[in-house]
C-alpha cells in the first residue's frame, strides 16, 4: 500500500504538471514535425511529412529526419483520442512522468534505503524543470521515463535475470534510442554495467551471455527500420541523420561549422541558428566574439546582406561561411577545439531553464525586466542546488554510482560536439541527479517523511 507521504507528494506533482499543461502549452516546431509524421503514417501509412506546393497541392514526403520512437507514441494517441489531438499527450505524458517519479524512488529505495526513496520522490516529483515538459508534444518526458526505468530495472536484472525486469531494461535502452539518437548512450551505459556487476553477481560468463542476448534483442526495432530507410532511401540509415537532414537535402555544413566558432549561449541557438536557411539574421544579434578584428567584421556584414537577401543558405553562401569559419578556427584551434564546446556544455547544465516561458533571453538585464531577473536567478539557484545535491551524492559513491556517473559523463561529451546549446538536453540526466541527491541527503535529514508508513529497509517500497 502506498503511504501517505506517497500520496501527497504525487499529488502534489500531478498538481505541478497539470499547472504547466495548463499555463506552458506549446505545441510548434518539432512538435508539429512530429504531429505530421505520425498524422501521415496513421492515417495514410505513410512515415512521412507533408509538403504543400504553390498549386495548393499537398502531397507526403518519406523521410528518415526523425526516428520512430516518438511518432508511434502519438500514433497510438491519436488512433484512440483522434489524429491532431494533443491534449491527451501531455496528460498521458504526465501520468508517464509520475511513474519516472515512482521509478527514480525505487531505484534510490533500493541502493540506499526507503528513507531515500522519499528524498529522491519528493525531489522529482516537484522538479520544475522536468514536470513543464509534459506540456510540450516532444521527446524529453519519455526519454525521462526511459533512462529511469533502465537503472530501476537493472539491479533487479543482476539478482534475478529471468524476470520481467530483463525485459524492461532491454525495453528502456532500445525505445530510448528510438525516441532520439543520443539516447544509444542508455543503452552503452547500462550494457556495460551488465558485465561489469554482473561479473560479481552472476559470473562472468552468465553476465556476457545476458548481455549479448539482450543487445541482440533491442537491436530488432532498428533491423527494421534500416532496411526501410535503405528500400526507400537507398541509404545504410541506422539511427537518424546528424542534422535532421533527408538524402539529397543540403545541410550547409560550411554555416554549421561558422555558428561553432562562436555560439556559446541559448540566445544565439535561438537567435541565429535557428534562423539559418529560414529566416533573417541580425548581425546586431551576433556576441562580439564572432569577430576578431575590422576586417572579419567586414566580411561577416557582407555575408550576412547577401543571406538576408534571400534567407536562404545556397552552397555558394555556405562556401563563404566555410571560408570564413576556417580563417577563424585558424586564429584560434583552442578556442574552437576546446574553449567554446566547454561552454556550449556549461551554458547547458548551468543557465537558468527558463527556455519554455516567454523570459527574456538575456536574463540578466536587471533594468530591463527586474521580475525575469530574479526568477532567472531563482531558478539558476535550484538548478545548481540539483547538481550539488548529485554531486555530493557521487563522493558517497553509493551502489550503482559508477553507471550513473558514466551516462552523465558520457552524454556532457556528446553535448560538447553540439553547435547549438540547449539546456533540455542535460534533462535526461535528471532522474539520476534525484537518486544521487536523495542518497546524500539521507546523511543530512533524519526525519524526512515522518508521514510515511515504516518500510523495511532496502526492500524498494513506498
Amino acid at each position: 500500500m502506498p503511504s501517505l507521504f506517497t500520496l501527497v507528494v504525487l499529488t502534489a506533482g500531478a498538481a505541478l504538471r497539470l499547472w504547466c499543461i495548463h499555463t506552458h502549452p506549446q505545441v510548434q516546431g518539432d512538435a508539429l514535425l512530429y504531429g505530421d509524421i505520425a498524422t501521415n503514417w496513421l492515417t495514410h501509412g505513410i512515415y512521412g511529412h507533408s509538403v504543400g506546393h504553390p498549386s495548393g497541392l499537398t502531397t507526403i514526403q518519406p523521410t528518415l529526419v526523425r526516428l520512430p520512437g516518438y511518432p508511434a507514441f502519438l500514433v497510438l494517441c491519436f488512433s484512440i483520442f483522434g489524429a491532431g489531438n494533443y491534449h491527451p499527450v501531455v496528460y498521458m505524458q504526465a501520468l508517464i512522468d509520475l511513474g519516472t517519479c515512482l521509478l527514480s524512488a525505487g531505484l534510490a529505495a533500493r541502493i540506499c534505503g526507503p528513507k531515500a526513496a522519499r528524498i529522491a520522490l519528493f525531489l522529482a516529483a516537484l522538479c520544475p524543470f522536468t514536470a513543464v515538459y509534459t506540456a510540450f508534444p516532444l521527446t524529453e518526458t519519455l526519454s525521462l521515463f526511459c533512462v529511469a526505468l533502465g537503472f530501476r530495472a537493472l539491479p533487479e536484472v543482476l539478482a534475478t535475470p529471468r524476470s520481467l525486469w530483463t525485459a524492461a531494461l532491454i525495453f528502456s535502452w532500445s525505445y530510448a534510442t528510438l525516441l532520439r539518437p543520443d539516447g544509444a548512450l542508455l543503452a552503452v551505459v547500462l550494457w556495460t554495467a551488465v558485465i561489469a556487476y554482473g561479473r560479481r553477481s552472476l559470473g562472468l560468463g552468465r553476465a556476457i551471455r545476458l548481455a549479448v542476448i539482450a543487445g541482440l534483442l533491442s537491436l530488432l526495432p532498428f533491423v527494421a527500420w534500416t532496411a526501410r530507410n535503405w528500400d526507400t532511401f537507398h541509404v545504410f540509415q541506422p539511427l537518424a541523420p546528424r542534422y535532421a537532414n533527408d538524402p539529397g537535402e543540403f545541410s550547409a555544413p560550411g554555416f554549421i561549422r561558422w555558428i561553432r566558432t562562436f555560439v556559446a549561449d541559448f540566445a544565439s541557438t535561438s537567435e541565429i541558428y535557428w534562423n539559418g536557411n529560414s529566416d533573417r539574421i541580425d548581425l546586431g544579434s551576433l556576441p562580439a566574439r564572432a569577430f576578431d578584428n575590422a576586417a572579419q567584421y567586414a566580411e561577416t556584414r557582407r555575408l550576412l546582406d547577401d543571406y538576408n537577401a534571400t534567407t536562404t543558405l545556397s552552397p555558394d553562401l555556405d562556401a563563404r561561411f566555410a571560408q570564413l569559419a576556417q580563417e577563424r578556427i585558424n586564429a584560434s584551434p583552442f578556442r574552437y577545439y576546446i574553449l567554446m564546446p566547454m561552454l556550449r556544455l556549461s551554458d547547458m547544465w548551468l543557465r537558468p531553464r527558463l527556455e519554455t516561458g516567454n523570459a527574456d533571453l538575456r536574463w540578466w538585464r536587471y533594468r530591463q525586466h527586474p521580475g525575469q531577473t530574479w526568477v532567472a536567478l531563482l531558478n539558476g539557484a535550484l538548478n545548481l542546488a540539483y547538481l550539488l545535491l548529485a554531486f555530493l551524492g557521487i563522493l558517497r559513491w553509493p551502489r550503482m554510482a559508477g553507471a550513473m556517473l558514466g551516462l552523465i559523463v558520457l552524454r556532457s561529451l556528446l553535448l560538447a560536439t553540439v553547435e547549438a546549446p540547449e539546456t533540455r538536453y542535460t534533462l535526461e540526466c535528471f532522474p539520476l541527479l534525484f537518486v544521487l541527491g536523495a542518497c546524500y541527503l539521507t546523511t543530512r535529514v533524519t526525519s524526512f517523511g515522518s508521514l510515511s508508513s515504516k518500510t523495511e529497509c532496502g526492500s524498494g517500497t513506498l
